[in-house]
C-alpha cells in the first residue's frame, strides 16, 4: 500500500507538471536568464545557503540518526516541482516557471555533489551519480514538461482550456494521496521524534526566511522564492534516501509533508493577508 501510495504520489507530480508546461512556453525557461541578478540570488539560496544551514543543524542539535538523514536529504533535494501549485496568485508566471527548470536542470550536477558530501558524512561508498539523477529528472521532470509544451505549441486553445483543469485533477490527487500516506504513517514522530520534528520545522522556517531575504524588492518574487527555498522534490529525495541505509522512505515523505504543510500554509496565508491592503490602496 505505502509502495502504491508514493507511485501515485510520483504520478500526479509528474501530471501536474505536463499540466504547467501546457501552459506555458518557450520564452518563459529563459525568463531568468535575462535577470542574472535574481537567478544567481535565488540559486545561492536554493542550493547553497538551505543545505547549510541543515547541516548547522544536524551537527549543533541533539537529533536520533533518523531525524539527522531526513534532515540533510531534504536539504539536498531542491527542485520545487510544486512551486506553481502552492503559489496560486504570487508571483509572476515567468519567474515561477524559469525557476522551475532552470533549478531541476541544475539538481542534476548539484544533488550529486551534495550526496557525496553525505556519503561521507555517513560512510557510505556508493553515492548518487548525476546520471542516476539526470534520469530521474528527466522521467519525473523534462519529459512531461516538454509534452506539455509541444501539446500547447500543436493545439494551443486546447491546451490553455485544459491546463488548469488538469493541475486541479493532480493536485486534488496528490493531496488524497499525501493525506493517506500521512494516516498510515503516523508513528513518523515516534521515528523522528519531537525534536527531530522540530528541527525540519526550524529548517524550513529558516528557508522560508532566506528566500524572503534574497527575493529581490519585488513582493511577489520574495514570496515565490521563499517557497521555493522552503519546498522539496519528492523524486529526487526519495532518490537520495534510498542511497543512504537505515532511512525510511515512508517516514521521510511523512515528516515532510507534515511539516511543509505547517509551514507553507500559514505562510502564504499570511502573505495574502498582507496583500489585500497594497492591492486596495
Amino acid at each position: 500500500m505505502t509502495f502504491a501510495l508514493l507511485l501515485t504520489l510520483k504520478l500526479s507530480i509528474a501530471v501536474l507538471i505536463f499540466a504547467i508546461g501546457m501552459g506555458s512556453t518557450p520564452a518563459d525557461v529563459t525568463y531568468l536568464l535575462r535577470r542574472p541578478g535574481l537567478l544567481f540570488r535565488s540559486l545561492v539560496a536554493m542550493y547553497l545557503v538551505v543545505p547549510l544551514v541543515a547541516w548547522i543543524l544536524a551537527e549543533w542539535l541533539p537529533l536520533p540518526p533518523p531525524a539527522r538523514a531526513a534532515l540533510l536529504v531534504l536539504a539536498v533535494s531542491a527542485g520545487a516541482p510544486l512551486l506553481p501549485k502552492k503559489l496560486g496568485t504570487f508571483g509572476s508566471d515567468e519567474y515561477v516557471f524559469s525557476l522551475l527548470v532552470i533549478s531541476s536542470l541544475l539538481a542534476i550536477v548539484l544533488v550529486p555533489t551534495w550526496t557525496m558530501l553525505l556519503a561521507a558524512h555517513f560512510n557510505v561508498d556508493s553515492p548518487i551519480s548525476a546520471a542516476t539523477v539526470a534520469m530521474a529528472l528527466a522521467k519525473a521532470f523534462l519529459l512531461p514538461v516538454a509534452a506539455g509544451m509541444v501539446l500547447r505549441m500543436l493545439w494551443p486553445r486546447m491546451a490553455i482550456a485544459l491546463s488548469d483543469r488538469l493541475m486541479a485533477l493532480a493536485g486534488a490527487v496528490l493531496a488524497l494521496s499525501a493525506v493517506l500516506l500521512l494516516i498510515m504513517h503516523w508513528q513518523v514522530f515516534t521515528h523522528l521524534g519531537w525534536i527531530g520534528m522540530g528541527a525540519l520545522f526550524l529548517m524550513m522556517v529558516i528557508a522560508l526566511l532566506v528566500g524572503q531575504w534574497l527575493g529581490g524588492p519585488a513582493r511577489d518574487d520574495r514570496t515565490a522564492l521563499a517557497i521555493a527555498c522552503a519546498t522539496r522534490h519528492v523524486g529526487i529525495a526519495v532518490l537520495v534516501a534510498s542511497a543512504f541505509p537505515g532511512e525510511k522512505t515512508a517516514v521521510l515523505m511523512s515528516g515532510y509533508l507534515v511539516v511543509a504543510m505547517a509551514v507553507s500554509v500559514p505562510y502564504l496565508y499570511r502573505r495574502r493577508r498582507l496583500a489585500v491592503p497594497a492591492e486596495s490602496a
